[in-house]
């Protein structure tokens, strides 16, 4: 049986608008013809509209309605049972105003000067005025669709407890704590431990970490987030408080409390002021106790069109070229954390089409795409990647991504595949392009496998992005000349960090790819048949003006867009001295 709260229907939208529902509501298969029929009889009784009495009559929740009106007239919808809204929108409306409009904040841009806001009536103009007026300030508001009886429940949720971690902190303080009340899976808001989990998720994602890290010392707990690819120290916690937290932590990603000397995986999938935030989970045990890392995986930022990737006209050039043959294999190498599942997210993205069939095999499926068919090994018993090709070779595709080549077993059905006329894409760790070539010998590969079925590979690293608020001039030093590979008397301007309040004090904000790219020709193939080593091919490819990694750090640095310390941080300058 669903709840009784109903959906408000628009009264400012014309009875034929919601004519279509019935039918949506058949093509859909989410009611019979007898449950319309019987529902089209009562509203003449009633004179509700069609929304409401399907509700009424416990025919459709008040979830699908929601979501099938936000789909009739195109309408953003918000699901409140799963949303975190943010403390600071909260702040700017009271808890009276929103439950006499049945409405609540769920998220504030301060970048666009906006509000969402969770409303049963998203065609209310007047309302919409009357909300950026309470604000106190000259905000867009953003309707979202909802219900009245989600808004309420929302209402009583979220208002009334505190939710920034300062808050909860004293919370704590002043309080009483009983044991296991942490080992529910249920949302409730009025244990502090639960809305101090929530609001450290939130706050990692608001400031666009990528790892959050719990890391428990003999006295205390210390939290740690990855920003920009770098650790930065947020707070430390008293060590009483790492116990709660960490059964929280593993009730919601699915792992076994009772388990504390073995590794263990799990994942959380929450929304976050109103888009979906995945968070990949690990534990383990170290002598002060279990230690949690969390990937973050952001969908709302995780694919960047191929434009964006901020490649020289050169690079790209090449990078479409390669993306254009019909067969064979593209790899994408670095080190772990330089972006490169997201670069191959980017470019099958600029592939996908309804026309091709693309499928992947990943350890796990970080980001779902639409159109392509991703298949995660850690769910499918007794298949490695290995055996993994072998079964998507039977499902008919054009593109394959492997999501990393480990072994020689991984290796060989990849060239395999692209051997049969398949496009192949995976990864692969190795510190350049030219590099790739004796990684892939060092696995098993032979050089006859390899010549011809590789058709581009591209190095790849990630650097901090200067902050445009703060960022300094400054003249290149002889030194700095150097590493940049500049020989004249011109004077060079390049910049450096500083740090402000928008970029947290750093410096930096944000990261660029530097990428190198390179197309596979005939010339680099004979290399590859005859084993050439890395400092053959790398001297070929300089003299065909590749640009490599230094090439690409430099091109940034002269841009103003990093600067020369950060790309030393990640790219070996030196031997272009």
């Amino acid at each position: 049986m669903i709840s009784s709260a109903t959906l408000t229907d628009s009264t400012t939208v014309e009875q034929s608008q919601y004519q279509g529902l019935g039918q949506q509501l058949l093509s859909r298969k989410i009611i019979t013809q007898d449950q319309l029929n019987i529902a089209l009889k009562e509203q003449k009784k009633t004179s509700q509209l069609l929304g409401k009495t399907l509700v009424s009559l416990g025919f459709i929740s008040e979830a699908c309605l929601r979501d099938i009106l936000g789909s009739l007239f195109s309408r953003q919808t918000v699901d409140l049972a799963l949303c975190l809204p943010d403390p600071d929108a909260l702040q700017l409306i009271q808890r009276q105003t929103c439950q006499q409009f049945h409405i609540i904040p769920v998220s504030l841009d301060k970048t666009n000067n906006s509000l969402s806001i969770a409303m049963a009536d998203i065609y209310d103009l007047t309302l919409i005025d009357k909300i950026s007026l309470l604000s106190g300030q000259q905000l867009k508001i953003i309707p979202l669709l909802s219900s009245e009886g989600d808004i309420s429940r929302a209402i009583d949720r979220f208002y009334g407890y505190a939710l920034s971690i300062e808050g909860i902190l004293d919370e704590i303080e002043t309080g009483t704590i009983e044991s296991g009340q942490f080992d529910s899976p249920s949302n409730d808001y009025r244990q502090p431990f639960v809305r101090l989990l929530n609001a450290i998720l939130a706050d990692a994602v608001k400031r666009g970490a990528s790892d959050i890290h719990f890391e428990p010392e003999e006295h205390f707990l210390r939290l740690r987030y990855r920003i920009d690819g770098v650790l930065r120290p947020v707070r430390n916690f008293h060590r009483d408080y790492w116990s709660p937290l960490l059964v929280r932590l593993k009730v919601v990603s699915n792992m076994n409390i009772a388990e504390t000397r073995a590794p263990q995986d799990g994942r959380i999938k929450i929304h976050i002021y109103n888009h979906p935030v995945d968070f990949r989970v690990s534990s383990l045990p170290t002598t002060d106790g279990e230690n949690m890392v969390l990937r973050v995986l952001d969908r709302h930022k995780s694919i960047v069109d191929i434009h964006q990737l901020g490649l020289s006209d050169t690079s790209l050039e090449h990078l479409k070229h390669i993306m254009s043959r019909p067969a064979g294999i593209i790899l994408v190498t670095g080190p772990t954390g330089s972006g490169k599942t997201s670069t191959l997210y980017s470019m099958l993205s600029w592939l996908s089409s309804e026309d091709i069939n693309i499928m992947t095999l990943e350890d796990p499926v970080e980001f779902p795409l639409e159109l392509i068919r991703q298949t995660s090994i850690n769910e499918v018993a007794r298949m490695d990647f290995a055996d993994g090709i072998r079964s998507i070779m039977r499902q008919d595709p054009d593109v394959i991504l492997v999501g990393e080549i480990r072994d020689a077993d991984t290796a060989s059905m990849a060239f395999r595949a692209a051997m049969t006329g398949h496009q192949v894409y995976s990864t692969l760790h190795s510190r350049s392009a030219a590099a790739s070539i004796q990684r892939l010998v060092d696995m098993g590969v032979s050089t006859e496998l390899m010549a011809g079925n590789i058709i581009g590979i591209i190095g790849q690293r990630l650097a901090r992005r200067l902050c445009i608020h703060c960022r300094q001039k400054h003249i290149a030093t002889e030194s700095e000349m150097k590493l940049l590979g500049l020989n004249t008397d011109q004077p060079v301007s390049v910049y450096h960090p500083t740090g402000c309040d928008r970029c947290q004090h750093t410096g930096y904000s944000g990261r660029i790819a530097i990428m190198e790219i390179m197309p596979i020709d005939a010339r680099l193939n004979q290399m590859i048949t005859q084993n050439s080593s890395v400092t053959e091919i790398s001297g070929y490819l300089q003299s065909r003006h590749f640009i490599s990694l230094a090439d690409d750090g430099r091109r940034y640095i002269l841009q103003g867009k990093t600067s020369l310390d950060e790309i030393c941080r990640v790219i070996d300058l030196t031997p272009q001295v």
